[in-house]
């Protein structure tokens, strides 16, 4: 270790950021100093290496200061290095764009889910419904938002439709849940479940999940649930109804709705729509096209040069509001969204 000598009569003058290196480096010892050289470009090594030779002897205030310092900067750098799904959320945006980062971070978050509400999830949803009953609606729809969806869909389908209509409203408009507000909850059904929340703060519900629910009741209920969010907050129901069918979902469309839609599309939006979907979604475009629009269409993708990903979410969601309008005048059905009586023969 190099030889440090304790001096009582340090200069006042402030530290330069070179000096404090060489006084953190001399008390660390020399086979500590020599990994953090290996870390620095060569004109960095040598004023460095110069300020060590020249320090001759250091106060022990001044070396416990700079100590108190790197220590602060260090647990800094540690907090800053956190993750979570905030985290995950914005370098998966920036890395694959919205649309596909949202993808990919939905299966992430089902599986890290909280621990505490599996046992919930495995049960049938007329028991869920026992142990939601006469529960505030609030509490009922931060349960919900954590539940498989098709479990919550269940459980809402066998409420009375104005309360199901509020619960999914609540849960349109949660965002971030505290550890405070989830402990609260676990309290009040601790005597009908043994239900464990999570410590950590969480995301839950959203209009997306709201859409996803709706998406899996189907008819008249979907309907008359959207209203009920509508009277609340027309704002909140359209953000639903927009997240309620992607445009991957236009394969669900049958070669008679699709015909229809796409009377309604001019070429070079349905075109940029097109630019990132599947491979099975185009063909089941091109199959409903002639021969003579499906080969212009072929060549006005293979012609496209790069789009911003903004500019492609745009034409899907023009062409999806095209579809809703139509579905709502009766023109074409969406089928195959998880109800049992989509369609009589």
């Amino acid at each position: 270790m190099v030889s440090m000598a304790l001096a009582r009569n340090e200069t006042a003058t402030p530290l330069t950021g070179t000096r404090k290196a060489a006084i953190l480096c001399m008390t660390l010892g020399n086979d500590t100093a020599a990994e953090i050289m290996k870390l620095l470009t060569p004109t960095e090594v040598e004023e460095l290496s110069r300020e060590i030779a020249l320090t001759k002897a250091v106060e022990t205030d001044t070396v416990q200061s700079v100590l108190t310092e790197f220590r602060g900067l260090f647990q800094a750098a540690e907090a800053a290095a956190r993750g979570g799904v905030l985290v995950a959320q914005e370098i998966l945006e920036k890395a694959l764009g919205t649309q596909r980062a949202k993808v990919i971070l939905e299966k992430i978050q089902e599986q890290i889910a909280d621990t505490g509400l599996r046992r919930l999830r495995k049960a049938a949803p007329e028991l869920l419904t026992g142990v939601l009953r006469g529960e505030h609606p609030q509490t009922i729809a931060l349960i919900l938002a954590h539940l498989d969806t098709r479990q919550s869909a269940s459980v809402i389908a066998g409420m009375d439709p104005d309360l199901a209509g509020d619960v999914l409203y609540r849960v349109a408009r949660m965002d971030k849940i505290s550890p405070e507000m989830l402990a609260l909850v676990e309290a009040g059904l601790a005597s009908k479940t043994d239900l464990s929340l999570s410590q950590e703060m969480t995301t839950s519900g959203g209009p997306s999940t709201v859409a996803k629910v709706l998406n899996l009741t189907g008819g008249s209920l979907e309907k008359s649930l959207l209203e009920c969010i509508d009277k609340k907050s027309p704002e909140i129901a359209t953000q639903v109804k927009n997240l309620m069918f992607v445009f991957e979902d236009l394969k669900l469309l049958d070669g008679r709705a699709i015909q229809r839609l796409l009377r309604e599309i001019d070429s070079k939006e349905l075109a940029l729509a097109l630019k990132a979907a599947s491979d099975e979604l185009k063909q089941h475009i091109f199959t409903n096209m002639s021969e003579r629009a499906a080969a212009a269409l072929k060549e006005e993708l293979e012609f496209m040069g790069p789009v911003k990903v903004r500019d492609v979410e745009g034409a899907h969601t023009r062409i999806i509001e095209v579809m809703r309008n139509l579905e709502d005048q009766g023109e074409i059905m969406i089928s195959g969204r998880g109800g049992d009586d989509d369609v009589i023969a």
